[in-house]
């Protein structure tokens, strides 16, 4: 056992890995809000300034995906912390339950992202007035992040 564990009592130990649950969780929340607000106010913006078109909509949505996909990682390390003292069985299969289904949600979430950035890619990068299918097969030649990347919109 590690010193702190054998310093503190249990009952103290799941007092503060609660706290940090907490701190975690309102993070990842937070995440999810500020994505939110700031994909309104693109949204807004775009539709005031008459930029409305599917292609400035869906890169609100990517940038918004990101952010929902950021809060969810958050969300996952606060359950995972949540059953770090002492778990029992019951709250190994909620945790193992939370995790397939947000773990989903992140890969769904994930995979439209790089379907989206792609089509961005794909509409920035035809010629002029060429928006049909591309006939390039070949990888993406784009300067910005791979499709995978979990960044922040920029």
């Amino acid at each position: 056992m590690t010193p702190l564990v054998e310093m503190l009592p249990e009952s103290t130990l799941h007092d503060v890995i609660g706290l940090l649950v907490r701190l975690v969780e309102s993070a990842g929340a937070l995440v999810i809000f500020i994505g939110a607000a700031w994909a309104f106010a693109r949204f807004v913006r775009a539709g005031v300034r008459g930029r409305g078109g599917a292609a400035e909509f869906n890169r609100i949505r990517l940038g918004l995906g990101r952010f929902l996909v950021l809060g969810l990682e958050f969300q996952l390390a606060g359950d995972v912390l949540r059953t770090a003292v002492a778990p029992s069985f019951a709250e190994i299969g909620q945790l193992a339950a939370i995790a397939a289904i947000r773990t989903a949600l992140n890969y769904f979430l994930g995979r439209e992202i790089a379907q989206e950035r792609a089509e961005i890619e794909r509409v920035d990068t035809a010629p002029s007035g060429d928006t049909g299918p591309s006939r390039d097969t070949g990888p993406s030649r784009g300067t910005g992040p791979s499709p995978g990347t979990k960044g922040l919109p920029t």
